[in-house]
């Protein structure tokens, strides 16, 4: 543990030490998201790309169900080791690893039962449905290792091992890039390859984190015998864990509302809106590791009782996804046009993306500030307000603001509801932070 670090060293100097090996990890996904988009499109057969971009929401599915625990447990081991009972967060761990296993196999069977039906649900036509159930169907075999590697991704960092759990992502998405081609156009694989090549970057990542846990680890354990399927450890872990996997949750309902909605427009605006999200990936997995970079640092210094230095983190916090965001809103707004033209060669379906593309970063600053105030909720283990503010965006304002615009405007309506959504919900955010944490912040001053 990094006692020195979180409790004294200059807030900027340590939250960005623990902040930006997740960002170079997000960076490195979002390369692989690029160049798996960027392998498949050069197939020119936009009905692949609709299929593989209909099968996002279940990819978000499965980060929602890791966050679970990834997530709910990194918050409950950071506050737990803020009173450094290391014996208690050892325990912890090992139920966050098994359980997650477990519920990792328990869905694999789920959806491959229900698989033609979640793909219709998805949105899946007569046109597209061979290729989003040749890439859905290998990605749900490999989904319990999607599940896992979440967990020992997020611990690591409690722990204040901010390298090692970048190393991990790094190390699966290198392999996804070098296999992608490989099994895409050499085995002549397609969709299937697309998601084969995933899946195995992901086990050679749980290969990694299970060493490091067992070799580098002081807090983390793997030993099974440390295992303890009682209540307190469900309640604790689920009270963050559940309102935390709702972000990637609404994400999964947000994409399929989105798909639905560009149905009447044909399948070409679903593959360019596919497209245009992996663009926005270079913002929002950007400004999604600096916020959740600095949760253990929160989380850790909320349970030590250090109320002073949490808001100064706090108030870091926002300041740099803030402006973070605006910088990503300029600078990729501008390239536009050659970032969508790399992808696609119609003119039309050009035009399309750009539009997409800049109505979807200009959400990426408030989308910031939101990301801190939910990171700060499931840190501080005010569950309800991170299950508010993180069903907001993308579902219960997502939803309202969609069905009206589309009614109002059609298609540009569609494109400019996410926009609208996170100026909406900006302002819950606010309004919810004042509710759970003001009146304890400013009794501290």
């Amino acid at each position: 543990m990094q006692n020195e670090l979180f409790e004294k060293a200059p807030i900027p100097k340590a939250y960005m030490k623990m902040a930006l090996p997740v960002v170079m990890g997000m960076i490195v996904t979002l390369v692989y998201n690029l160049v798996d988009t960027y392998f498949i499109a050069l197939t020119g057969n936009t009905n692949l790309i609709a299929g593989i971009s209909l099968c996002a929401p279940l990819f978000t599915l499965l980060l929602a169900i890791g966050d679970i625990f990834g997530i709910g447990g990194s918050s409950v081991i950071s506050r737990i080791l803020g009173t450094h009972n290391v014996e208690e967060a050892r325990k912890k761990s090992t139920f966050c690893f098994y359980v997650s296993i477990v519920t990792g196999i328990i869905f694999t069977i789920f959806m491959l039962l229900f698989k033609k039906q979640v793909l219709i649900l998805l949105g899946a036509t007569t046109q597209t449905y061979e290729y989003a159930n040749n890439y859905y169907s290998w990605l749900v075999l490999g989904s319990t290792f999607v599940i896992f590697s979440l967990v020992p991704s997020n611990l690591l960092r409690a722990e204040g091992m901010s390298f090692e759990s970048m190393i991990g992502s790094v190390i699966g998405t290198v392999v996804n890039i070098i296999l992608d081609p490989v099994f895409i156009f050499g085995l002549g694989l397609g969709a299937a390859g697309a998601a084969i090549a995933t899946v195995l970057g992901y086990i050679v990542t749980c290969v990694f984190f299970s060493y490091c846990i067992a070799k580098k680890s002081k807090v983390l354990s793997l030993d099974i015998r440390l295992l303890s399927l009682d209540g307190a450890s469900f309640a604790s872990v689920l009270a963050i864990g559940l309102p935390s996997s709702i972000t990637n949750l609404m994400q999964t309902i947000g994409i399929t509302l989105t798909n639905r909605f560009l149905q009447p427009y044909g399948d070409d605006s679903i593959a360019v809106m596919g497209i245009v999200l992996k663009i926005v990936n270079i913002a929002l997995l950007v400004i999604v590791g600096l916020a959740f970079g600095g949760q253990p640092f929160i989380g850790y210094n909320y349970g030590a009782g250090l109320r002073d230095r949490l808001k100064k983190i706090i108030g870091f916090g926002l300041a740099v996804t803030g402006g973070c965001g605006v910088a990503f809103l300029v600078i990729l707004s501008i390239l536009a046009r050659g970032l969508i033209s790399h992808f696609l060669n119609d003119p039309e379906l050009i035009s399309l993306g750009i539009s997409i593309l800049r109505w979807q970063l200009l959400g990426m600053p408030l989308m910031g500030i939101c990301l801190i105030i939910i990171v700060t909720f499931q840190s501080t283990g005010k569950a309800t307000g991170a299950f508010i503010l993180s069903a907001c965006r993308q579902g219960i304002v997502f939803l309202p603001v969609i069905f009206i615009m589309s009614k109002i405007a059609g298609l540009n309506g569609v494109i400019m509801s996410q926009c609208i959504s996170d100026m909406i919900t900006v302002v819950v955010a606010f309004i919810l932070f004042k509710v759970f944490l003001g009146k304890q912040f400013k009794a501290d001053v």
